[in-house]
């Protein structure tokens, strides 16, 4: 079996290493990432990683793994920021308050898919415009969903969280694992 990770993300290639596993490839898929009108995060995160894992080819053998990350404040979906001032609006609005971030996880064989949503929320402290100022200097927030990168800086702005941590970092290690299994890949250094 030949483990294929779906994702530029080094973020996820962080948690697969917590896993002890390294993927064989790593591609990234380009896909059209724009939700559709009237979409729901948690439906748009479960599309979003679907259609990752079916913009790649899986020859016999390969076992494909796909993720998204949706941060959603009430319907509203804040994907990666386009700029440092997007950024800082999507912390203003998540200032004080909590939100939901959904994480999706597709794995695919040329024979078989699954997939799962992992739900969690964080609730984000009241932040002062000197906090998303200094935060925004250190760029972390790039390329982040939500403007915010809870395993960096932004986790001083986290007092709490309900649900997986690593999910909200970009892959739920736990869910992963089972499904990685299910696919036949063992997780912890098994191959």
């Amino acid at each position: 079996m030949r483990l294929i990770l779906g994702s530029g993300s080094p973020r996820r290639l962080e948690l697969l290493a917590q896993l002890g596993l390294v993927p064989d490839a790593v591609r990234a898929p380009d896909i059209d990432e724009t939700p559709a009108a009237g979409e729901r995060p948690r439906d748009y995160c479960a599309r979003m990683a679907g259609e990752k894992a079916a913009a790649l080819t899986v020859a016999g053998g390969d076992v494909l793994l796909c993720a998204d990350t949706t941060v959603a404040l009430g319907r509203r979906i804040l994907g990666k920021p386009a700029g440092p001032d997007e950024a800082r609006a999507f912390l203003a609005a998540l200032s004080g308050r909590r939100h939901r971030v959904h994480t999706a996880v597709a794995v695919r064989t040329a024979a078989r898919s699954w997939r799962r949503v992992v739900d969690s929320v964080v609730r984000m402290k009241q932040l002062s415009p000197r906090e998303i100022d200094g935060y925004i200097a250190t760029g972390d927030w790039d390329g982040k969903a939500g403007g915010y990168g809870i395993q960096g800086p932004a986790g001083a702005f986290v007092p709490w969280i309900g649900g997986s941590f690593s999910a909200i970092v970009g892959l739920p290690l736990a869910e992963t694992a089972g499904l990685l299994a299910a696919a036949g890949v063992p997780v912890w250094g098994g191959r």
